[in-house]
Parts: structure tokens; C-alpha cells; sequence
């Protein structure tokens, strides 16, 4: 099985190669899936990827990738916003964020964003998805621990934070400091340890389960209905990526 995946935060390796035996590497910044379409693996899954501080995996390298027969799924992070955008050119995506993205209901990128600590870290992450807060919170409400019109106070707070300062006890403080009900939000606080719900490791592992299925299945190569083009923005991202593949 020729399989790579990018995860970080998102999914540990260890956890992720219980679902799927794949090589797991580091999140995808600008240039890496050019760099692993080289190997010719019969998949690549893309989950975690760089968002600010480096340049994020472009759209190009990813359809590159597909017109050279690799199949490209995506999900939960990145692979959920690359999967929507390219799904009309064969980027296969899964999970519910994916799906979210894709019919509209999500449009912003910072609904997955999060901020981590470095690779000696394992990546691990120091705040939360807007997403996963989005499905908690929904989880609460269904099962009356908290109000609809909490619910709904509750998920403006978190958004309106920046993503890297996005975090339960965060919430909590904001929605304590504008007087909001203290029982409910005891409640909620009580519940939330076992109640949490991460929609994007869950969305990861769905992902892991797809392409095992179609790696069972037998796997023929990608064949896209598009023509690549070859551009001169192109050209110039494939020699800087193709330096720092020499380089490593």
C-alpha cells in the first residue's frame, strides 16, 4: 500500500495508523504534495496543513498531483477546505466539515484553524477548532444541558475570538464577564469534559476508512477530466519546491 497522509494536530500518527497503514508526515505547507507526487504513491491524504505563518499548500499541486494518477482525498482541516474547493476537478473529500464547506454552510477558513506547538510537540494543539465548538455546542443543546438561546450566544463568543485564543475555559470567562446564567453555564461546565465533541479527528478517521476501502478495493490510477496547465506562476513554484526537496 502506497498511501501518504499529512497530519498534526488533528490526529496523531500512531492513532491515525490504526485505521490506516500509510506514511504519515508533518501538515503540508506550499510545495510538499508537489514533493510527495514525486514518490508516485497511489494516494495521498491530506488532513493538516499550514495556514499563516507558512505559505499553505497551493490548489496547482494538488490538481498536478491528480493529473499524474495519484487520488487526493481530503479532510477535517485543510484536506476539508482544499477537498471543497477542488471537488469538481476529483479532490475527494469526507466528513462532515468537508461536506459543510462544500454545500456553503462554512465559508471561512478560520473555522479550522488552531494554533499548535512545534513538531517536538507532536504537534499538539494549544486551542480550538470552531468547528469542534460549533458540534459541542450543538451536542449540549440536544442534550439539555444548555438553552438554545445560550447555544447560540455561546457559539458568537467563540467566533468572535481570534482563532488562536479559541479554548472552552475562554468562553467561559467571556460569556461569565457578560452576566450570562451561572447555572447553565455550571452545567455546561461540568459536562463538557466527557461531552466534547472533536468533529475534526472524527472527520480524519472517516477520511482514514475511505481510502482504506478504496485501497481494498484496488486502487487504479487517478484519471481527471481536466487538461493541466502550465504556467509560469507554475514553473516557479515547482523549482522552489523542487530546491528544498534537494535541500532536506
Amino acid at each position: 500500500m502506497s498511501v501518504y497522509v499529512f497530519t498534526g494536530p488533528t490526529i496523531s500518527p500512531a492513532e491515525a495508523a490504526r485505521h490506516l497503514p500509510a506514511i504519515y508526515i508533518p501538515p503540508a505547507a506550499e510545495g510538499d504534495v508537489y514533493r510527495v507526487a514525486q514518490k508516485s504513491p497511489q494516494a495521498i491524504g491530506l488532513i493538516d496543513g499550514y495556514f499563516q505563518s507558512i505559505a499553505s499548500v497551493r490548489h496547482k499541486e494538488i490538481l498536478w498531483a491528480m493529473s499524474r494518477g495519484i487520488h487526493v482525498f481530503g479532510s477535517a482541516s485543510m484536506g476539508a477546505l482544499r477537498a471543497s474547493e477542488l471537488s469538481a476537478f476529483g479532490m475527494e473529500g469526507a466528513g462532515e466539515i468537508f461536506h459543510s464547506y462544500r454545500d456553503g454552510t462554512l465559508e471561512d477558513d478560520d473555522e479550522v484553524a488552531i494554533a499548535h506547538g512545534p513538531p517536538e510537540t507532536g504537534f499538539l494543539a494549544a486551542s480550538e477548532a470552531m468547528v469542534n465548538i460549533r458540534q459541542t455546542l450543538r451536542a449540549a443543546e440536544v442534550a439539555g444541558v444548555i438553552s438554545l438561546e445560550l447555544r447560540d450566544t455561546l457559539e458568537k463568543i467563540g467566533k468572535d475570538l481570534f482563532y488562536p485564543d479559541r479554548s472552552y475555559p475562554a468562553i467561559l470567562r467571556v460569556a461569565s464577564e457578560r452576566g450570562l446564567p451561572e447555572a447553565e453555564l455550571a452545567l455546561w461546565r461540568k459536562w463538557l469534559p466527557q461531552g466534547r465533541v472533536d468533529q475534526k479527528r472524527k472527520d480524519a478517521i472517516a477520511m482514514l476508512g475511505l481510502i482504506r476501502e478504496r485501497m481494498e478495493h484496488g486502487l487504479e490510477p487517478k484519471i481527471v477530466s481536466f487538461s493541466f496547465q502550465y504556467t509560469s506562476m507554475w514553473e516557479a513554484t515547482r523549482q522552489q519546491a523542487g530546491e528544498l526537496c534537494l535541500e532536506a
